[in-house]
């Protein structure tokens, strides 16, 4: 138990840069006493630790100190390469010399894991430019105005304060506060058509919880598709979601958007969907369906 809360104390150290003994105490959950222990049992160990005095005194490690490698297992020293690796490739700069010597000191080869590519299937990079530039926006906090595709159907301008790229659902959003709306809202990043960095910056604000996606009310759908369809509906809809019947048929039920996007998604299964519920949605893909016979007819 000792050991832990040594190595705990030097993490918190390296991280913070100074603590009190009443603070490590409260944190540890020991007495102030028992840390003033661990202090001098952490100094005979030849960790280079010290105590200061006064008003803005507190405990300290010496400046530049470092944990020597053999502090961490193997597991661990592959699992921070592993993290290093996956930053350096969402970087997308090719800048691998802190992953090199950080490979080197551990005495462990590099597994080139993982690749990432932003763009869609036959894009001419823009996406991969998209990412890139709205990263650059939330990390140095500059407005953003973005031409947007709503579900609607309506192409807007909007200047939005970015706070975060999250990736969920096979699709990538932008989390940022609407300065129109005045209020969070989440971009899917395919639907920004076109952005532009502004000079103002923000102060960061704090996102409040699920944030509401840029689309219209959601409704649970429940739709049916033959057996051959499982490649699709798996890529669609989480497991849990599918239920397979005794033929082989699948039923699947989610919340979704009840919009014209909807609707779109629906026929992009073409004959192979049933819909079971809500009713009313057949008469609607239908009369779609129609209408899209009539414009292409021969």
């Amino acid at each position: 138990m000792q050991e832990g809360r040594l190595f705990k104390i030097v993490y918190h150290l390296l991280d913070k840069g100074q603590a009190t003994a009443p603070e490590l105490a409260r944190k540890f959950e020991v007495s102030v006493r028992t840390i003033y222990r661990d202090i001098e049992a952490l100094s005979g160990a030849g960790i280079p630790i010290y105590t200061e005095a006064g008003r803005n005194g507190g405990i300290h490690l010496m400046h530049d100190f470092v944990l020597d490698k053999a502090v961490l297992s193997e597991e661990e020293r592959r699992e921070i390469l592993a993290a290093l690796q996956s930053v350096n490739v969402v970087q997308n700069n090719g800048d691998s010399r802190t992953l090199q010597k950080l490979s080197a000191v551990f005495h462990l080869g590099r597994e080139d894991w993982l690749e990432v590519d932003f763009s869609r299937w036959g894009n001419n990079g823009f996406d991969n430019e998209k990412f890139e530039l709205l990263k650059s926006a939330v990390i140095h906090r500059r407005n953003v105005k973005i031409q947007y595709a709503g579900a609607n159907g309506a192409i807007r301008e909007r200047i939005v304060q970015p706070g975060k790229l999250a990736y969920k659902g096979m699709a990538w959003y932008l989390k940022a506060f609407c300065t129109e709306r005045q209020d969070f809202r989440v971009f899917k990043l395919s639907r920004i058509l076109d952005l532009e960095i502004l000079k103002g910056t923000f102060s960061r604000r704090d996102f409040p919880g699920p944030p509401d996606i840029d689309q219209g009310e959601y409704r649970r759908i429940t739709l049916r598709f033959p057996g051959e369809m499982a490649y699709r509906v798996y890529d669609e809809f989480d497991k849990s979601q599918v239920q397979k019947l005794a033929n082989g048929d699948l039923i699947a039920s989610a919340e979704m958007p009840e919009d014209a996007w909807l609707i779109g998604y629906l026929l992009s299964f073409g004959a192979q969907v049933d819909i079971i519920s809500p009713t009313y949605l057949k008469e609607i893909l239908a009369e779609q369906a129609k209408l899209i016979y009539e414009k292409n007819k021969p």
